[in-house]
């Protein structure tokens, strides 16, 4: 019985083989969503391990944030993009809670990170939500908040805007595409805790910074920042 049942997985491997989200090889039967050698060559920032990042520097000045950080270096072409592909647009949301736990992980140990109250992803715009049926930065938070035991949210901070596309804008441009366009609610939630925004890959900024205008004026007590990449 056990050798049949192994003769049909093998079967079954053959034919929908389960490949790796970051490169596209066949999977190993120990390995999870992203084969061993691109873990291995994943470019980690080790940004949670200092408070004087890139990340955190693009902020300053702008944003009394208490700490901002990504895990990964985001670069056109490599496995790191096709991972957030995979995320973004192909319903692989199992890689954003796998990635959400290898974050939560590292913030965990992170002496800045230590007192978050509420995970709160940047949310989509309705529309945005509608056509692709998901939120890619709330399985990444998810897998945050189960690495942190804290609590997670995707109805306190909302999208009521539609904006045009970021891609081609200046910094300057971005955060006025930007402004006005998140709102909070249930404020008595949000008032005095430590909040950790969430989103996929930061650029500019400007989306995250947007972000935390809303919760300051909500009256959070902090507000840190985190992704899974960092566009250089």
């Amino acid at each position: 019985m056990l050798q049949v049942k192994q003769w049909c997985n093998d079967l079954i491997g053959l034919l929908f083989p389960n490949l790796c989200n970051a490169c596209g090889v066949a999977l190993y039967h120990s390995e999870y969503l992203i084969c061993t050698k691109c873990l291995y060559d994943l470019p980690f920032t080790d940004y949670h391990e200092y408070a004087d990042n890139r990340v955190a520097r693009q902020f300053w000045g702008r944003l009394p944030v208490n700490a901002a950080m990504a895990m990964l270096y985001f670069r056109k072409g490599t496995k790191v993009q096709n991972l957030i592909h995979n995320l973004k647009y192909n319903g692989r949301t199992d890689v954003g809670v796998l990635m959400g736990n290898m974050l939560g992980e590292r913030l965990r140990t992170a002496t800045l990170y230590q007192d978050i109250d509420l995970v709160i992803p940047v949310p989509l715009h309705r529309k945005k939500y509608k056509m692709r049926g998901y939120n890619q930065s709330m399985f990444i938070a998810e897998g945050i908040a189960a690495q942190m035991g804290t609590g997670i949210s995707g109805d306190h901070l909302i999208r009521n805007t539609s904006t045009e596309s970021q891609t081609k804008k200046s910094r300057y441009n971005r955060y006025e595409n930007m402004k006005d366009v998140f709102q909070v609610e249930f404020q008595e939630d949000i008032m005095g805790k430590h909040i950790l925004l969430v989103d996929d890959v930061i650029t500019t900024g400007a989306t995250l910074e947007a972000c935390a205008d809303a919760l300051f004026a909500a009256e959070a007590g902090k507000v840190s920042i985190t992704a899974l990449a960092f566009a250089e």
